[in-house]
């Protein structure tokens, strides 16, 4: 069985994650439910973990949701992080640069060289590219980094100039990682809906959600500090759906 909380699951973070599944575990199987023991970590925590038969819960982010995962797993909620101008249970990418960059805007950088963590990612990709795309130019992905962490230290050593990171990763790397005392946020996309809890189809969402939030409540308050965790919402998939979907990277490259 497979069981992952991968997504914000930076070293700081791992204790208070393991306390929350712990939770979500014992409530799990007081419901008659099976649950592994730990967290899976590693690759099985994305990708194909997603997709898995024996998948109990894991967190994918918006933009494979409606690319690729929609009518495959059950949708369960999204964590609500709390964030300054977002609805509960939604979250938005701020655009950073280095802090020595005078460039006051986003579209002073629309020739700049654009680092991002993947192309299937909502904040790292779809969302700044939409953001651009409002502003009538389209980005330059001159670098892919494979994590918003490593896209910050892109920018930060000079290897690119602008990047898009979530603001609940930000909010994390701010505390923890000193890269970030040599950048500075530009601008911020509109807020979309969060990161989802998913399990493989055939679930019981509403059993999955009662389960899940009940362990939020009970988690202590310095795991949920550590989390940036509130509470957890549902959103309905239709409204993952209709966030707006960009061009790939390669094919911005290609003009």
């Amino acid at each position: 069985m497979i069981a992952a909380l991968g997504m914000y699951d930076r070293p700081e973070a791992q204790a208070s994650n393991d306390a929350l599944w712990r939770l979500i575990r014992d409530g799990l199987r007081a419901a008659g439910l099976p649950a592994p023991d730990a967290l899976t970590r590693g690759d099985a925590a994305y990708g194909a973990g997603w997709t898995a038969p024996d998948l109990i819960l894991s967190q994918t982010c918006g933009f494979p949701y409606r690319a690729r995962l929609h009518g495959h797993v059950t949708l369960i909620g999204t964590p609500d992080h709390g964030l300054p101008g977002c609805p509960p249970g939604h979250y938005r990418s701020l655009f950073i640069a280095r802090a020595d960059d005078t460039r006051a805007s986003v579209a002073e950088f629309a020739d700049a060289r654009f680092a991002y963590n993947d192309g299937l990612s909502q904040s790292g990709w779809a969302a700044p590219a939409t953001y651009a795309a409002r502003l009538g130019f389209a980005l330059t992905p001159a670098l892919q980094t494979g994590g918003h962490a490593l896209s910050a230290r892109a920018v930060a050593e000079g290897r690119a100039d602008l990047a898009a990171v979530d603001a609940v990763t930000w909010a994390m790397m701010t505390r923890y990682d000193p890269v970030t005392e040599g950048l500075r946020v530009v601008a911020q996309t509109v807020p979309t809906p969060g990161l989802p809890y998913i399990a493989a189809a055939g679930h019981n969402g509403a059993l999955l959600f009662e389960v899940i939030a009940a362990a939020i409540a009970a988690l202590p308050a310095p795991h949920r500090d550590i989390l940036h965790l509130r509470g957890l919402v549902r959103i309905a998939p239709e409204a993952y759906l209709a966030v707006p979907t960009p061009r790939a990277p390669d094919q911005f490259a290609q003009g």
